[in-house]
């Protein structure tokens, strides 16, 4: 258990840097409480509209007063906003939705699903509930965090998505259908984060329910897609998943690509995954060489380097706040200024900016209340206490309170040039924006723990969860290490008195046979997930996490250990 602590506390630094206590002279606390008050008056203004007017339908609409579905017909907005709920400090209201969620929301539909948008959202948002449930004061049933109804519902629509996954490459269709699995006419083309943004929950699942395949599947799709990438080192924008050959071939880190570049971080993070970090450092290799200028990055062609689009997307802004996770905190600060500038410029980021112009690119001016500019400023504020970071904070609310803030929620802006707004609210602005910005404002908040709190939890009590640490998925919902730690290693134990049985089932080996080495005893750790048609070795009489008396009760013997 003491390794485990040192582990959960080490992850808990790296992924959170010391988080300053200067507020800077424009922040003082008053100031800071001020702000979290505005953004819970601004959550709830939109939350309620939407139990109001929308529920049960995906999202509201907030200009019209009603709701459309969007993602599947899934009551998308309330399990997007389930753990904001819990990290504005509403237990009651977590508690009611999510045990509205478990008897109302059924994944055996006959519906045409988004494979990303499904995970992210929905599978992504039952775990982090699943695992924020006992901090939220729900009773858990007996094997929490290793089991749960959120847990199997996330498992059960994780589930219908991976008929997707059964292509020649192992990269996964763009849409299922949750009844029907892939459509025979479904293209085969899918963008890059299609591919690539899985690991996060598909590995959560695997460690949490013991069954390996999503974590399969997920690194099966990660390592084809790094075989595809360049001689220069980049992957293009849209691939079909059954050639593998690259249909749209720009390279950047905006929209079609970003997600698969966070995973790569965040998976080598949460999984403390060597492989994983070194993808991620080759790519970045190569983004810098080609990419990067003047502290923005372009779209170039992915075989030549050539630029192909000198424009900002306003989904790469999520960037700097991942530099900030390897460390990189010089160049992250400066992209950042440029991409502070634009939301100056605007009240807002547009879609496209283009950098030569130094203005909105045709028919992509709007504004859907993204959060990645804001993310990156909680990071970047978590890791250095710049108050220059707070304050795109404060000009965030003010701007989106202000521009956005309609009778019935708040509305995407069609047009940042002059404020015209649109009849959306993505669920996205409840479960990432709003949240970004509480916790900017919040550094004493349970999410910024660095192991200085925890609590015990697992089947024997002696789990270590709740220590920090959290990993933000793509859809912000927060996964905590700690619980897949301690699940993987109750089912590894568990898989490990099964072998145990089966061994004392069968004739014994000849002395020859034991002296064998036995898988994973050079000294590395076994992987939970299997490789797709291996079987697990069973392992002569192994069960050193048991102590000797328990051994012998599983055996059915009775004797003293001097026996």
């Amino acid at each position: 258990m003491l390794t485990f602590l040192f582990s959960a506390v080490f992850c808990a630094t790296y992924l959170s840097p010391s988080i300053s206590h200067v507020k800077g002279r424009d922040f003082t606390e008053q100031d800071m409480s001020h702000y979290r008050d505005r953004i819970k008056s601004m959550f709830y203004h939109a939350y309620n509209s939407y139990l109001d007017n929308a529920y049960p339908y995906d999202e509201l609409r907030p200009l019209t007063c009603d709701g459309q579905d969007t993602w599947g017909s899934f009551s998308l907005t309330l399990i997007d906003a389930l753990d904001t709920l819990l990290i504005l400090g509403n237990h009651t209201e977590f508690q009611r939705v999510a045990t509205l969620l478990q008897d109302t929301v059924d994944f055996d539909t006959d519906v045409n699903a988004s494979v990303f948008e499904t995970n992210i959202r929905v599978v992504g948002g039952l775990l982090s509930a699943h695992l924020l449930s006992k901090r939220a004061g729900m009773e858990v049933e007996e094997g929490w965090p290793c089991s749960g109804p959120l847990l199997r519902m996330a498992e059960d629509a994780a589930r219908r998505l991976l008929p997707a996954f059964q292509t020649p490459t192992g990269m996964p269709y763009g849409t299922v259908n949750l009844l029907r699995g892939v459509n025979p006419g479904e293209t085969p083309v899918t963008c890059t984060a299609g591919v690539g943004t899985f690991i996060l929950e598909f590995s959560s699942l695997s460690r949490l329910t013991g069954d390996p395949v999503f974590e399969n599947v997920a690194r099966k799709a990660l390592r084809a897609l790094w075989r595809t990438r360049s001689d220069i080192g980049l992957v293009g924008n849209h691939i079909d998943v059954i050639t593998s050959k690259w249909v749209a071939q720009d390279a950047g880190i905006g929209a079609g690509v970003d997600s698969y570049f966070e995973y790569l971080v965040k998976g080598a993070i949460m999984l403390q995954d060597e492989e994983l970090l070194a993808m991620f450092h080759e790519f970045d290799k190569s983004i810098k060489n080609y990419t990067k200028f003047d502290d923005w990055y372009l779209w170039v062609q992915m075989h030549k380097g050539t630029v192909s689009m000198p424009v900002f997307q306003s989904l790469e802004a999520f960037w700097p706040g991942l530099q900030s996770l390897i460390g990189d905190i010089s160049s992250a600060t400066k992209t950042f200024h440029n991409y502070y500038s634009v939301w100056r410029q605007f009240g807002g980021l547009p879609e496209f900016y283009s950098i030569p112009q130094g203005y909105t690119v045709d028919k992509r001016e709007g504004y859907p209340l993204r959060p990645e500019l804001i993310e990156s400023a909680m990071y970047l504020y978590k890791a250095t206490g710049d108050p220059t970071f707070m304050q795109l904070g404060r000009d965030a609310v003010e701007s989106i309170d202000k521009i956005s803030r309609v009778n019935c929620g708040f509305a995407t802006v069609k047009d940042v040039r002059d404020h015209k707004l649109d009849n959306r609210m993505e669920s996205f602005f409840l479960a990432e924006t709003i949240k970004y910005l509480y916790l900017l404002f919040d550094p004493e908040n349970f999410l910024h723990n660095t192991g200085t709190e925890f609590e015990l939890g697992g089947l024997q009590g002696d789990c270590i969860l709740g220590a920090g640490g959290y990993v933000f998925n793509t859809e912000a919902h927060p996964l905590d290490p700690a619980a897949l730690h301690c699940c993987s290693r109750y089912q590894s134990e568990r898989r490990e008195l099964q072998d145990t049985l089966i061994s004392l089932s069968q004739p014994l080996r000849p002395a020859a046979d034991q002296s064998e080495e036995t898988p994973g005893a050079s000294g590395t750790q076994e992987s939970i997930a299997l490789k797709p048609g291996e079987r697990r070795t069973a392992r002569a009489l192994s069960c050193p996490t048991q102590p000797f008396s328990a051994k012998l009760a599983v055996m059915g013997q009775v004797s003293s250990d001097d026996s």
